[in-house]
């Protein structure tokens, strides 16, 4: 475009500096930043929020603080990524602080903010783990009349039910003219995360009752409800429904869920045999779940095998090593106990001598 003649304005530039935010190029975005400088666009709310948006997402949090504090007027997506910015580098007191001074209503010309401002701003609770301040956003929504469609409505029950106020997501839930799939997926997976789990399973056969088609986070949030409630008998039929009724194929995190729950029930043989006919190659995940319950259950045979392939697919994994020859050493195998430990001593002296 600039070949052409053709000059950036403040519109156009929103678009780029966004997708520099999309690609965490800070370089380019830094680049970009300089460009509105030298050509001495105006710095509206619209594109001073999306440069602090691309610093936020580039970990660079002392020009966002600069540019905040150079705006004359702030609008809540203003305060709303800066204190993303200071959540992110764990500077909570601060995030605080600045939630608690956000205006009652948008400062930005008497602009107030919209359904799609909202659902950003509790995006950012989620972020948080700030259910107080969800709070205040959701008596801001109800306060200002502000039409509860569906994407908002996801976005309250979402915070709410991982923020910890079940009660209030199901209350919103319940309250929503209209709900996708979207929705439904949110209140099990709170639900699965409050340990209701029946109350979860419910609320999946509801949702193909009013003839939604559940996705792989459907699922998830399903066998998280059996792994809580301790369902094993009803997580085989919900795992082996994905593929037979849904066409679906389990993904890493399913097969992690699932062998986590027969590890913990002692069904060792089951998880092993799950782990052999999975049609990808298991992680780290899979095969700690499984190691682990070995380690629960003390089978040592069992375990030294997902141990290796533990080490096999993070071989530098030195806390596994250490578990390893601790369950070595309950087992009274000290030959290969001693093994382990030789081969962890051998590693640590080639990483500390550079010419081995």
């Amino acid at each position: 475009m600039q070949e052409e003649g053709v000059e950036l304005n403040e519109v156009m530039m929103i678009g780029v500096v966004s997708s520099c935010a999309q690609l965490e190029d800070l370089k380019l975005g830094r680049d970009f930043h300089k460009y509105i400088e030298d050509r001495r666009l105006n710095f509206t709310i619209p594109l001073s929020n999306a440069l602090m948006d691309m610093y936020v997402k580039c970990g660079s949090l002392d020009r966002v603080q600069r540019i905040f504090d150079n705006m004359q007027k702030k609008s809540i997506i203003s305060c709303t990524t800066m204190v993303v910015g200071y959540a992110g580098l764990g500077l909570l007191d601060a995030a605080w602080k600045l939630f608690d001074e956000m205006p009652e209503k948008d400062v930005a010309g008497g602009i107030k903010p919209d359904e799609v401002t909202m659902v950003y701003c509790l995006s950012a609770c989620l972020q948080l783990g700030a259910l107080d301040v969800g709070n205040w956003i959701h008596h801001y929504i109800k306060k200002h009349k502000l039409y509860l469609n569906v994407a908002l409505g996801t976005a309250i029950v979402d915070m709410y039910a991982k923020c910890g106020n079940i009660t209030k997501a199901l209350q919103v839930f319940h309250e929503m003219l209209c709900r996708n799939s979207l929705t439904w997926t949110s209140i099990i997976g709170g639900l699965a995360l409050h340990g209701t789990a029946h109350d979860a399973l419910s609320y999946f056969s509801k949702i193909i009752e009013v003839g939604f088609r559940p996705d792989e986070f459907t699922f998830l949030g399903v066998l998280s409800a059996c792994f809580h409630g301790g369902l094993v008998e009803e997580s085989g039929k919900y795992f082996t429904q994905m593929t037979s009724k849904f066409s679906m194929s389990p993904q890493l995190k399913h097969y992690s869920c699932m062998v986590d729950l027969f590890g913990r029930a002692g069904l060792l043989d089951e998880a092993e045999e799950l782990i052999k006919s999975m049609a990808i190659e298991p992680d780290v995940v899979v095969c700690g779940a499984l190691f682990f319950a070995c380690q629960m259950h003390g089978n040592f045979l069992m375990g030294e095998r997902a141990a290796l392939k533990l080490l096999k697919l993070d071989p530098h994994n030195n806390g596994v090593n250490v578990l390893l020859t601790n369950m070595y050493g309950d087992a009274y195998m000290w030959e290969e106990a001693g093994k382990v430990r030789k081969m962890m001593r051998e590693r640590e002296k080639s990483r500390d001598d550079p010419w081995l």
